[in-house]
């Protein structure tokens, strides 16, 4: 049966944070000043959200990110009419029950998914919710349900603000900083933030608007070929990334999966209007486009991103992304988008093709 993406929604915290607010919401580490506005300069955030106060107090816990996204989808009916739910972040304050379960209990109390539903939880670093995406798109596929309920959910914030986060300090122990367990967690500190959005999939296209016909989804893990690159451990909620072997394994096992992708559907980069890339920093925008370019045969596919003025909100980003695309205007009836997460968690990557129909 076909899938629709029918009804987008994204939630971005409080006020927007420019780069010279991030240590009065985070919090200042000893040491950081050292890395911070290199960091800021290579990724090329300008603004971002979180869901703390400038008390380091949160405003909203994940569960909240993720059930006000679905309360903005344009009509919060839609989404009540959903019987599979499925969703996915990086950190919750609960290991257990999944995401999704918590979830549901929220929107349950506020009118939406009222009755009981089949979920679906994932966790990972930057694919989780994608990977949840992927679920939504087949169980309506199958014919198993015909109305899904998908949402992305960071809260960056909680782990990383300065009253939280104890990074271990071996500084002293490295020639280059930036091979020390110290900057490994450190420098994520300007690189995330907080936001969620949802997707709500349909087996009929909306009846006024456009809607996005989910061709074809791809996911792949690549960890027996690379080693472990960010973690987040359970007993401290430390988290971390060593960008060597981000630099290193990243964009070979990039490439390696967009051509397995499309030889496996038949299609190719180059029948794509555009592309729409989760990237964590604009430090990789070139190799981005590389990537882009090497998996085509004619011009390069053009993408867009709004990670300047959105931030990186890791699982959400995705959805956030789509939201604000679509909210300009920027699709017509036939144009065809690729929605690309690639992780670095262990080097896992979800591909998703759309088509653009008019009611």
């Amino acid at each position: 049966m076909p899938c629709y993406i029918t009804r987008t929604a994204s939630f971005l915290p409080n006020a927007p944070v420019d780069n010279d607010g991030i240590q009065r919401r985070l919090g200042v580490l000893d040491g950081e000043g050292e890395v911070r506005d290199a960091i800021l300069a290579m990724n090329g955030i300008r603004r971002r959200h979180y869901a703390q106060n400038d008390h380091q107090e949160p405003t909203h816990d994940v569960y909240a990110l993720g059930a006000e996204a679905v309360n903005r989808l344009a009509t919060r009916a839609d989404a009540t009419r959903a019987t599979f739910l499925s969703a996915g972040t990086t950190f919750a304050p609960l290991a257990a029950p999944g995401y999704s379960s918590i979830l549901h209990s929220r929107l349950s109390e506020c009118g939406v998914l009222p009755s009981p539903v089949e979920i679906s939880s994932h966790a990972g670093i930057c694919s989780s919710a994608s990977a949840g995406l992927v679920a939504a798109a087949r169980a309506v596929a199958s014919g198993d349900h015909r109305t899904a309920l998908c949402v992305g959910a960071e809260h960056a914030s909680e782990v990383l603000k300065s009253t939280a986060i104890r990074p271990v300090d071996d500084r002293n122990q490295h020639g280059n900083l930036r091979n020390s367990q110290w900057f490994m967690s450190v420098f994520l500190r300007f690189m995330l933030s907080d936001g969620a959005g949802a997707l709500l999939l349909e087996d009929q296209p909306n009846r006024q608007g456009l809607s996005l016909k989910i061709n074809w989804t791809h996911s792949l893990s690549l960890a027996n070929q690379a080693p472990l690159c960010m973690k987040l451990e359970n007993h401290n909620s430390l988290l971390s990334q060593d960008v060597s072997v981000l630099s290193r394994h990243l964009f070979p096992a990039a490439e390696v999966f967009l051509r397995d992708a499309f030889q496996q559907h038949g299609d190719s980069i180059d029948s794509h209007t555009v592309v729409l890339p989760h990237m964590s920093s604009f430090f990789f925008r070139r190799k981005m486009e590389r990537v882009i370019a090497n998996s085509g045969e004619g011009a390069p596919t053009p993408y867009w991103t709004n990670l300047a003025t959105a931030g990186n909100t890791g699982a959400a980003s995705i959805f956030v992304m789509l939201d604000e695309f679509l909210s300009e205007d920027r699709v017509a009836p036939g144009d065809r988008v690729l929605l690309f997460v690639p992780e670095s968690g262990q080097f896992n990557f979800v591909l998703i093709s759309l088509t653009a129909v008019a009611p």
